[in-house]
């Protein structure tokens, strides 16, 4: 799915993400449109930032946020799987249900934006802070990592504080933070005009509501010239 981020409609869909056949839809855009193109937001795919440093010479790169909270959020999920597994080991008993039970159904509690818990899910959330330090710290770590990119502190502050974030989570989250080293550059370019792929998201869920009023389509043709008419096409104009 390519989409003008200006206008929030798609501009057009690509049968697969297969890099040739993106690069073919791209290319016929002609060189004079992809030289005014200054700014694309893509998920953390090295092949899609090569191919926009190839066909769009004067466009900055800018690293989704959301598939970067992603990250921090299955490597707090993965370490929640790891922290049950162990308990399950544990010789004693009594101390084996008590850290099961913290654990019970925490995964929506611990990877879910805080201030948005609904008071079961806050309960839920102590439970597992209670029961487990790394997962408590891991939880604050990943709460402080959002923060910085929603609150409006200046480019310069945004930087430094995520700076910090990444030495302090760096046992944490080695892997979020080897991911971040390798796209520091395209992650922090979201400092500049706080600019995400997040429209994508409601353009696709959009996207499976007409392939199941359709029943599916068997032409992909057919998919994408429905799915470009239902933006671009109104049975209001003139």
């Amino acid at each position: 799915m390519l989409v003008d981020l200006d206008t929030r409609k798609p501009i057009e869909i690509v049968k697969s993400r297969r890099i040739e056949e993106i690069r073919e839809v791209i290319v016929n855009w002609g060189v004079q449109v992809l030289e005014q193109i200054v700014e694309v937001s893509i998920d953390l795919w090295s092949p899609y930032k090569s191919l926009v440093e190839e066909l769009m010479p004067n466009a900055n790169i800018t690293a989704d946020r959301f598939h970067v909270m992603k990250q921090v959020n299955d490597e707090l999920d993965n370490m929640r799987k790891n922290e049950k597994k162990a308990a399950m080991s544990l010789e004693d008993k009594s101390e084996r249900q008590r850290i099961l039970a913290g654990l019970n159904k925490s995964k929506y509690s611990l990877i879910k934006n805080e201030y948005s818990l609904n008071e079961q899910q806050q309960g839920r959330l102590k439970s597992v802070q209670e029961v487990s330090p790394t997962l408590k710290k891991m939880h604050s770590l990943k709460e402080e990592f959002r923060e910085i990119f929603e609150s409006s502190q200046s480019w310069g502050d945004s930087i430094i504080n995520l700076l910090d974030w990444m030495h302090d989570a760096l046992s944490f989250f080695p892997k979020t933070i080897g991911t971040m080293i390798r796209w520091f550059g395209e992650i922090v370019g979201y400092f500049d005009g706080k600019t995400t792929s997040v429209t994508v998201e409601g353009i696709n869920n959009k996207l499976k509501l007409i392939k199941r009023l359709g029943y599916g389509f068997r032409n992909f043709s057919n998919f994408r010239l429905r799915s470009l008419l239902n933006w671009h096409f109104s049975i209001n104009s003139p």
